[in-house]
């Protein structure tokens, strides 16, 4: 928490006050991680929506104590993403959920949740690209081509457990998927 207001997320910590204000007290919307990118992300991993931990800890984050945020830590490494390039977020901003357990965003909870994400995308100058993480991200793709045409778009499968630990070949095509987002990143810096 003591990391919210550092120069490179002030701005993110202030869209994030600025949502809950216009959501309401009913809703728990997770800070952005201070530890990835800020605003000096190039990528942004665009997922469904906050999992109970997220809720719990306050935060966006591959360092999450679940299964999901193991699995992006670890392909997200793995497949040479700096975390510093990286800003996560989700489609749905909002925990949808009981206290117990998150359910699955219905389209409209995603039309509701993608209204945000344009002023998101002003705060992110340096962005390039943007990995829509899923099925229900995927959801956003035309609204993220009207809004911000100028970046590239990959799309990827979840890393939740029901898809990564369920086939060990399963790691694998996640994996060359984020490979891909970071060659791309690496042909961008040269270019």
């Amino acid at each position: 928490m003591s990391q919210v207001n550092d120069a490179h997320m002030v701005t993110l910590t202030n869209f994030v006050h600025r949502l809950r204000e216009r959501m309401g007290t009913q809703v728990v919307i997770p800070y952005i991680n201070p530890w990835d990118g800020g605003i000096e992300a190039k990528v942004m991993f665009l997922l469904e929506a906050p999992g109970a931990k997220a809720r719990n800890s306050g935060f966006v984050s591959m360092n999450n104590p679940d299964e999901t945020a193991k699995n992006f830590f670890e392909i997200s490494r793995e497949s040479g993403i700096d975390r510093k390039q990286i800003v996560t977020w989700n489609t749905v901003p909002w925990y949808i959920g009981s206290d117990s357990k998150i359910r699955p965003a219905n389209s409209s909870d995603i039309s509701a949740g993608v209204g945000s994400l344009a002023e998101l995308l002003e705060l992110l100058p340096k962005l390039k690209a943007i990995v829509l993480v899923g099925g229900k991200a995927q959801k956003a793709e035309d609204h993220i081509r009207q809004t911000a045409p100028y970046l590239q778009i990959f799309k990827s499968p979840h890393p939740s457990p029901l898809f990564v630990n369920r086939k060990p070949e399963n790691r694998l095509i996640l994996l060359k998927h984020w490979q891909a987002v970071q060659l791309f990143l690496e042909d961008s810096a040269l270019g």
